[in-house]
């Protein structure tokens, strides 16, 4: 398909049209075209398109709305410039803004150059869809004749290039939804059914928590190091969390990636994978989950933090949408 598209040349468009010309009535005469006049074929709009097909339809959808979120400047003037590649001035004659259009439920992410046009939306839930259209030639000092449609579509595959170059996230949501869901889910590695590391449980923490601790050891860990230290995270006396519990948790850690056994020996040493995991889990639950629970939750003391009052506006807000669509809180 896309050998086709790419096929489909000024070359190509100006044999089709010759060849219906030639069939079709028209008023031009043998003796009109003998003496040199003929029709020409101008452009009146092309567009060019970009569809990048995702493999998880909500993921795309994430992202997109991420996009959208973090590049409501790429109206102005200098993020223009450097989409289309163009000197502009405040004599330019356009508008520069950045259009954010939802209709029904999908948003569309809309950029102006003079009479020309970026539209980026999540087409048919699946696809990334850029595509630049272009109503003037003259918007790029290039004329409307056929023979023009090459440059044309360099700038417009470009536009696209550039406008996904420009747009930037705050996070690659795309790699962390593959990190996040495989250890929050049971698996089946290799024929091994393994339990889920959930975030939502303590036993979890305390466990990432023990792992964080032994990163830097040279030799690794083994069963009864990590076993005392967990009990103790855990509240427990070492005595009753027995070698047995600690072997399922280290299958656990293992068959996720979190850790591996040291060639010819009963010790483990935690991944690069693991101690990402391990760091990001504990710290977002210690640093943003826990204090932030503790200012929004209505039975907290009050507390005059930034968050608590974004918060109070929310319910506020919520609160009197509710009430304006008659239902019920």
């Amino acid at each position: 398909m896309q050998a086709l598209a790419d096929g489909l040349s000024a070359e190509k468009i100006e044999a089709l049209v010759r060849k219906w010309l030639a069939r079709l009535p028209q008023p031009l005469t043998a003796a009109d075209r003998d003496a040199g006049y003929d029709y020409d074929i101008s452009i009146l709009q092309a567009e060019f398109s970009l569809t990048q097909v995702l493999d998880r339809p909500l993921t795309g959808r994430l992202f997109f709305e991420a996009a959208i979120r973090e590049n409501l400047d790429l109206g102005r003037l200098g993020q223009v410039q450097l989409i289309f590649e163009r000197r502009i001035t405040k004599a330019t004659p356009s508008r520069f803004r950045t259009r954010v259009i939802t209709e029904g439920v999908t948003p569309a992410l809309h950029v102006d150059y003079k009479r020309s046009r970026i539209k980026q939306y999540h087409k048919e839930g699946r696809a990334l869809r850029t595509e630049t259209t272009i109503n003037d030639t003259r918007d790029f000092y290039i004329g409307k004749r056929l023979k023009n449609l090459p440059a044309l579509r360099q700038i417009g595959f470009q536009a696209n290039r550039r406008l996904l170059h420009v747009q930037t996230i705050s996070h690659d949501c795309l790699l962390g939804e593959d990190a996040f869901q495989p250890v929050n889910q049971p698996r089946d590695v290799s024929g091994q059914r393994v339990a889920a590391l959930r975030f939502t449980d303590p036993r979890v923490h305390s466990l990432l928590s023990a792992l964080v601790t032994f990163r830097l050891l040279p030799n690794g860990f083994a069963n009864h190091e990590l076993r005392a230290l967990l009990a103790r995270l855990l509240g427990l006396a070492p005595d009753s969390f027995t070698p047995g519990q600690m072997t399922y948790h280290l299958r656990r850690l293992r068959l996720h990636g979190l850790i591996e056994r040291l060639p010819h020996t009963q010790r483990y040493q935690v991944t690069e994978f693991g101690w990402r995991v391990a760091f990001f889990f504990t710290r977002t639950y210690a640093r943003v989950i826990r204090p932030g629970l503790a200012q929004i939750v209505p039975n907290a003391p009050p507390v005059d933090s930034p968050l608590q009052r974004q918060f109070s506006r929310l319910e506020t807000a919520m609160d009197d949408w509710i009430a304006q669509a008659t239902l019920a809180a």
